[in-house]
């Protein structure tokens, strides 16, 4: 699924420094033998930045200008690092630090302790969640699952930009958060959630950061010592660096400017959790010598497919799309996207299910094919719609490989076999090591033919049949490998997450799907209200989610299948569209949105010329408030009345009596329900606000053009205290 991962093949370690250029085009080349100054490699998707990066490394430590141990290279996933301290050894530099800057920042934390603070280090907490439980029980605060959830969300990104809570509000208002509650109780919850820490000596994952920062500020030595070890810094992923992680970065630096990082603004998608592509965009200003390398030669996705990725760029606003990278694919034509309009959710489910059981009727490996959505819930559909059609799948961010208890237990297995083989009945006919492999694994439950369905049964012998493939790649890359080999290579790729691909489709969301890629990729969900998702409000935030699906589009090396539905139910009102970012991009669709490309983005179709300003321009929706208390409304029926249920209604009593005598008239004569002519709740609100004119009424959720044009007349005059004409209209 990863470039490290796609090959099964195990490439012998390079004979000399110059073997490490082999191979590198000229731009990877430039950074690779970039070893002195600071270096920014700003890289679009697919087009080998991990692999110009870990080229740069192995560089410098075979040609002796880095010592690896001298080397801290920073990412921001345990599995991006693992991928690049796997690369480094087939590289023949192994001893480089290669890590999280959580797990960096940790080490030097739990070395320094002792020295800078005394005593033993607090216990380290998974999960917040129930300390904020916690916290909120003591504030004598009521949260529900998902406002847990929420707040637990904005107390992490108050610690990655270093706010404390009493400046949270100001904070907050200033970034432009939309805060799941009024700002001043979530800055009491975070004073309170940090009390608890204390008084139960734990820290959290942000702690970690903070701690580390303080540590060094304030201890001269130490940063001294730190620096000491390590000269040469490496970044990844540098777009996505908060502002806590940002000033980390400096302090491991110091005074010294030998920092490589590398990043891509048009993949800026974490935005929610505090990172930033500011960093990456003014390095050269921080760093006005910087060497600046843009890598655009894109080796992943056909030409059909970049096509699609540059023009979703080409529509975008902001300073990120100000700096966007147009890609050239290096890759043979294939076929163009497809794009699928269905009914209802669950037929454009099963729809996907079906055309991939197509595929692999023809060939394609289903690890080869993954189904990316906008947001987890969406799994569950797709996960039944698969397992009818009977095909292999496996959820992306679920347990890893490796600490699955079945691959643990094959693990114990091989290493006893390898130990004590010869004394083993099960490997007297064996004659080789797959055959060995094969056999060892048959005990613990595999077998040639998998077994039908799926489930945990299914997924238990994909494990085991993958670890059986990787034996088959490993004696045909090394003959005359035995089981210890293969052992002591199954330990190298645990302790570096490189997990052997497993047979199944890949159900994953847009965000855990960053840094993978497959052959064939359907994007499902691709509908106004999940791309771009309900409350992605601002410009920024659709900015952000145009960003996601060009994320989602570039997973494809070959083929791309995009669809959307109608309805979320069968029989449910067609009342969706497909997503504003397809428009002007897919067969029969014009451009609404954006602007003229710079030098060329792909030869994307804009429509009939002279029409493209004729659209009426989207006016951004602020968040819904309270108009009492302030606070953010989500609650339906509290936006409707633009309040909180429990604030006090200034509501005119007999207004909203009147209203609803006439709304039962008006439902009486068309022979439909009441609420098919205004909910309570929009009665409510017009109660409340006792419009004048059309303009203010049709302000009011619940009233739309249509209701408007029908009874906004007699709205109207009920509101000015007359009755309204006899209604003649019976359709």
């Amino acid at each position: 699924m990863t470039a490290a991962t796609h090959s099964t093949l195990f490439p012998q370690v390079p004979d000399s420094a110059d073997a490490v250029l082999e191979g590198l085009d000229p731009e990877q080349r430039e950074v690779a033998t970039a070893l002195h100054g600071p270096v920014c490699v700003l890289a679009g998707a697919g087009t080998g930045k991990t692999r110009a990066i870990t080229h740069r490394i192995a560089y410098g430590v075979r040609a002796g200008i880095l010592q690896p141990s001298s080397v801290l290279a920073v990412t921001f996933t345990n599995r991006a690092a693992g991928e690049m301290r796997g690369r480094l050894r087939q590289l023949g530099a192994a001893g480089v630090q290669a890590r999280t800057f959580h797990s960096a920042a940790l080490r030097q934390l739990q070395y320094f302790w002792p020295k800078a603070i005394g005593g033993s280090m607090p216990r380290l907490v998974d999960r917040k969640i129930q300390l904020v439980a916690d916290a909120a029980a003591a504030c004598r605060v009521r949260l529900d699952r998902g406002e847990l959830r929420d707040v637990t969300a904005e107390i992490e990104w108050s610690k990655v930009t270093q706010t404390v809570p009493a400046d949270y509000a100001p904070a907050a208002a200033k970034a432009g958060r939309e805060a799941p509650r009024n700002p001043a109780e979530i800055a009491q919850l975070y004073a309170a959630y940090e009390d608890i820490k204390r008084e139960r000596s734990v820290i959290d994952f942000e702690d970690v950061l903070l701690l580390t920062v303080a540590v060094l500020q304030d201890r001269h030595d130490i940063a001294e010592q730190v620096r000491a070890q390590y000269q040469h810094f490496v970044v990844d992923e540098y777009q996505d660096v908060s502002p806590l992680q940002q000033r980390l970065l400096e302090l491991w630096l110091g005074e010294r400017d030998d920092l490589c990082v590398v990043g891509d603004a048009s993949q800026t998608i974490y935005s929610f959790t505090g990172a930033t592509p500011d960093h990456l965009l003014d390095f050269r200003t921080r760093h006005p010598g910087a060497t600046v390398v843009k890598l655009v030669r894109d080796y992943r996705s056909t030409p059909q497919v970049v096509h699609l990725a540059n023009g979703l760029l080409a529509q975008a606003k902001g300073r990120a799309a100000d700096h966007r990278l147009e890609l050239v694919s290096q890759r043979p034509a294939g076929p163009e996207p497809v794009y699928t309009e269905y009914t209802d959710e669950p037929a454009e489910a099963e729809g996907a299910a079906r055309r991939i059981r197509e595929l692999m009727d023809a060939g394609v490996p289903a690890s080869e094919i993954a189904v990316l959505f906008r947001t987890n819930a969406q799994s569950e559909t797709y996960e039944q719609a698969l397992a009818d059609a009977g095909v292999p799948y496996q959820l992306r961010d679920a347990e890893r490989f490796f600490d699955r208890p079945e691959v643990r237990k094959a693990g114990v297995a091989l290493r006893g076999a390898a130990r004590f083989g010869g004394n083993d009945s099960l490997l007297d006919d064996a004659v080789d090591l797959p055959s060995q492999v094969r056999a060892v694994l048959s005990g613990e439950g595999w077998t040639p033919q998998p077994p039908a369905g799926s489930g945990a049964v299914r997924e238990r012998w994909e494990s085991l049949a993958a670890l059986v493939n990787l034996a088959q790649d490993f004696a045909a890359a090394k003959p005359g490998a035995t089981l210890a080999d293969l052992v002591a290579e199954l330990d190298e790729r645990a302790n570096a997450q490189h997990a052997p691909t497993v047979q199944g489709v890949t159900l994953a969301s847009l965000h855990s799907a960053k840094g993978l890629e497959w052959d064939v990729v359907f994007l499902v969900g691709v509908a106004e209200g999940m791309m771009p998702i309900t409350y992605a409000r601002t410009d920024e935030q659709i900015e952000e989610e145009r960003r996601l699906l060009y994320v989602g589009v570039t997973r494809a090396r070959e083929r791309l299948h995009l669809s959307w539905a109608l309805s979320r139910s069968p029989g449910g009102r067609p009342s969706r569209r497909p997503s504003r970012f397809l428009d002007g991009l897919r067969p029969g669709s014009t451009a609404t949105t954006g602007r003229a490309s710079a030098g060329g983005a792909g030869g994307i179709e804009r429509g009939i010329p002279g029409t493209r300003g004729s659209a009426p321009r989207r006016v951004p929706r602020t968040p819904a408030r309270c108009r009492v208390c302030g606070r953010t409304l989500t609650d339906a029926g509290e936006m409707k009345l633009m309040r909180c249920d429990d604030c006090p209604s200034d509501m005119n009593e007999a207004l909203y009596e009147r209203l609803r005598e006439w709304r039962a008239d008006q439902a009486h004569r068309s022979g439909q329900p009441a609420f098919c002519v205004f909910t309570d709740r929009t009665l409510m609100a017009i109660a409340e606000t006792a419009p004048d004119d059309e303009h203010q009424l049709a302000r009011i959720p619940g009233v739309g053009m249509r209701k408007l044009t029908r009874y906004g007349a007699d709205v109207l005059a009920i509101c000015a205290g007359q009755y309204p004409a006899a209604d003649t209209d019976q359709d």
